[in-house]
Formats: C-alpha cells, sequence, structure tokens
C-alpha cells in the first residue's frame, strides 16, 4: 500500500483542525497512524502532529493529501511547488491552486515564500524571479503568469488564537435563536473598542433591513460618532436611507409608525430619481438636497462607501457600481486594515464581503434568519460569528454600548 508522511504545525490544538484531518483521511478512502505528537505547552507554543498516511493505491492517496493541504497538512519531505502559465487574460490553468482565507505559503527554490493577500477562491501567482507570490482574482490574471497548480508545495497556517476572540468561543457552536446575547453582544463591544485603540478599522456591511426596521438613525449616530471607518451596502438600504430622509418612509411605510400614504410605494423612486437628477449623494448633500440619514453622514464624514449593484435594482443610484468585478475591485482595496466586520441584515453582501476577508478579521454576522448566519461559515467564512436578533435590536445595543464616546 502506498504511504506518505505528513505533518501539521502550528496552533491547530486551540481549534478542532487535528480532528478534521483525521475526519478528512478516512472520509476520502485512506488510513492514519500518528507517529508524533507535540502538544504546545502554553498558548504561544505551536504544536506539531507527525502522521503516516496509508491508501489502498496511488490515486486515493493522492486524493487523500490534496484535501489535507486545504488543513495546512503538509509532507515531511516537502516538493517544490508546480506552475503553468495563464493560458489567456482571464484564464486560470486546469487545476489551479484555489487559496483559503488563512496565511499561505509556497515552497519554491528550497524555501517556503509568503503569499500577499489572504483571501479565498482566488489563484497563486509566482514573479519571473520566483522570489514574490501573491494572489489574484480570476478575472484579473494575465497571460502567462505563472499560476500555482495542485497542491504540492503549497501549505496554509493556523495563526495563534487572539484573546479577543477568545470570548466568542462559547457561541461556536450550531447557530440558535435561544443562546443567550447579551455575554456576546458585550464582548462585540469590548473588541470594538480594543480594534479602534490599535487603530485598526471598523467595517459595517448592510442590508435594507436596517433602514425598514427604523434603525437609520443608530447607524448614522454610529458613523458621525466615528465608530465605523467604512460602509458597504447595495442599491437599496442607500435608496431607502434617502428615501426615509425626503420622505420619512422606508418602501412608504413611515419610520415613525405613522399610516402608510397613498402614494409611498412611490418614495423610493422619487428619492432615487432625485439624486440622480443632483449628479450623486455628493451633489445631493453639497446642494442641500439630502441633509440627514447614513448617507448624508457618510459624505460629510468622508466614510467611504461601496454601493454594489444587483440585477433587482431600482434606478440604480449613480453611486451605484454595477460592474460586479469592478466592485469587488474596489471593495478589495477598503478591507486593508479592516480588524471587525459587522454584517447586518443581507446575505449577498455578506456571503461577498466575507469572500474577501482574511480569517484574522473578527467577522460578526447578525440577521433574524437563521440560515444567513449559517451560510457564511458553510461559505469558508469560518471565523464567522452568527447572531439570531434583528438590525434595530443589534444596533440599539451596540450604540448604547459604545456610549457617548467619539472618535474624531
Amino acid at each position: 500500500m502506498p504511504e506518505q508522511h505528513v505533518k501539521l504545525e502550528g496552533h491547530f490544538i486551540d481549534r478542532p483542525v487535528l480532528s478534521q484531518v483525521l475526519d478528512t483521511v478516512e472520509r476520502f478512502g485512506g488510513t492514519y497512524e500518528i507517529v508524533e505528537l507535540q502538544i504546545g505547552r502554553t498558548r504561544k507554543d505551536e504544536s506539531c502532529a507527525v502522521l503516516c498516511i496509508n491508501a489502498p493505491d496511488e490515486a486515493v492517496l493522492q486524493s487523500v493529501l490534496q484535501n489535507l493541504a486545504m488543513l495546512g497538512v503538509e509532507p515531511v519531505m516537502p516538493k517544490p511547488a508546480r506552475w503553468e502559465p495563464a493560458p489567456a487574460d482571464g484564464v486560470l490553468p486546469d487545476r489551479f491552486y484555489a487559496t483559503t482565507n488563512l496565511p499561505t505559503e509556497v515552497f519554491v527554490k528550497d524555501r517556503w515564500l509568503s503569499v500577499a493577500g489572504e483571501e479565498m477562491d482566488l489563484a497563486i501567482v509566482l514573479d519571473q524571479a520566483m522570489q514574490n507570490a501573491w494572489t489574484v482574482p480570476m478575472a484579473d490574471v494575465e497571460a502567462g503568469q505563472r499560476v500555482v497548480i495542485e497542491t504540492a508545495g503549497v501549505r496554509v497556517c493556523y495563526p495563534p488564537q487572539k484573546n479577543n476572540r477568545g470570548h466568542f468561543r462559547f457561541m461556536e457552536s450550531a447557530v440558535s435563536a435561544e443562546k443567550p446575547k447579551r455575554p456576546l453582544l458585550q464582548h462585540i463591544v469590548h473588541a470594538a473598542r480594543r480594534i479602534k485603540d490599535a487603530g485598526g478599522k471598523i467595517l459595517l456591511v448592510g442590508g435594507p433591513a436596517i433602514i425598514h426596521t427604523g434603525a437609520g438613525p443608530i447607524l448614522e449616530k454610529l458613523l458621525r460618532d466615528g465608530w465605523i471607518d467604512v460602509l458597504f451596502a447595495g442599491n437599496a438600504l442607500a435608496a431607502h436611507d434617502i428615501e426615509a430622509a425626503l420622505y420619512g418612509t422606508s418602501l412608504g411605510v413611515p419610520v415613525g409608525g405613522d399610516p402608510p400614504e397613498r402614494e409611498g410605494h412611490a418614495h423610493h423612486l422619487w428619492a432615487i430619481n432625485r439624486i440622480r437628477r443632483a449628479g450623486s449623494i455628493a451633489k445631493a448633500v453639497e446642494h442641500g438636497v439630502l441633509t440627514k440619514g447614513v448617507m448624508h453622514a457618510c459624505i460629510s464624514r468622508a466614510i467611504p462607501f461601496v454601493l454594489a449593484g444587483s440585477i433587482r435594482d431600482d434606478g440604480p443610484l449613480p453611486d451605484v457600481v454595477t460592474d460586479v468585478l469592478e466592485a469587488q475591485r474596489i471593495m478589495r482595496r477598503h478591507v486593508e486594515d479592516v480588524g471587525m466586520a459587522i454584517m447586518i441584515g443581507t446575505t449577498l453582501h455578506a456571503v461577498a464581503t466575507g469572500n474577501l476577508l482574511p480569517a484574522s478579521v473578527v467577522t460578526i454576522c447578525v440577521d433574524v434568519n437563521p440560515a444567513v448566519v449559517t451560510k457564511l461559515r458553510d461559505r469558508g467564512s469560518r471565523q464567522s460569528l452568527g447572531i439570531v436578533m434583528d438590525a434595530a435590536s443589534f444596533l440599539e445595543h451596540l450604540v448604547g454600548g459604545l456610549g457617548e464616546g467619539r472618535i474624531s
């Protein structure tokens, strides 16, 4: 029977990584023997496991090894990474290595080379001198670039568990609406303060439910007080926020609880049209057309925002980026230095943003639908923490916990 000695190094004891490794071996038809296991004596110490993997034939062995590589397992004697040139602009070689959101290295010229850019589902490109490696989206690869293929010579690293994430562990099991929320919400507030004190940024990814539930003024306060550094959303959040600012309604329903107006169903369309007439949200603020709201706070506080479009958008607003590839590129530029991402009431934009974030970013997903908060983890954002509650309640607690402290 063919066999291969492999090793797993790092802080895998903090997480159930070793059990995932053993389960993966058996799931893909192999067997294992733990040859050596050294457990770090403290939280800062790394652990190391050496396994002997057996399989009935070479094809099964390679299948096991390829799937183990995604968990950070590597051969004891590493092989150089393989590469092929991209056959055309926007086209990758067959069997290209697809990245995770964990720190990654490639083995070239008898040394491990760090890969710049931690993002899932991208390719790895090597420069001509084989001295640098970085991740590249499929659409942005250029013909002739050296693209790493398969899993030989590639390894992912599990960084040490950060103290500010340890508070969240008791919530990292299956999502449930019945779990106690107050302790976790308190830890989120504390983590937000630590991240801001350390110079990190907080990204908020929002859906229109924030406006529909009357929580727009709360988000506006967080923006004006300097707690939110970047806003990602779609046409809907911005359109209904502007509708609320101009007409006092969201989807025609008064946010103050008054009865709906006869022509309220057209308010968001009228709001979009007024911004299009002004030329942009910034120009509407400049000309006094828009005087309050979430988008007004972004403009007046110079907070960057990305409104990514979708096929169902009304209008859309002139600030909406309708080219999805361009929207991805802009969002990538804004996630640099983000230490926390808070995603509220949006499946589409939460998953899209989660795909762009390194595993080191504290990621919070809030939705009334448990399927949304579990979907983010299922799509690869394993660091995400789910809270089943409505947007308004979450934001009320967040702004209450952060208090009146402004950040200039």
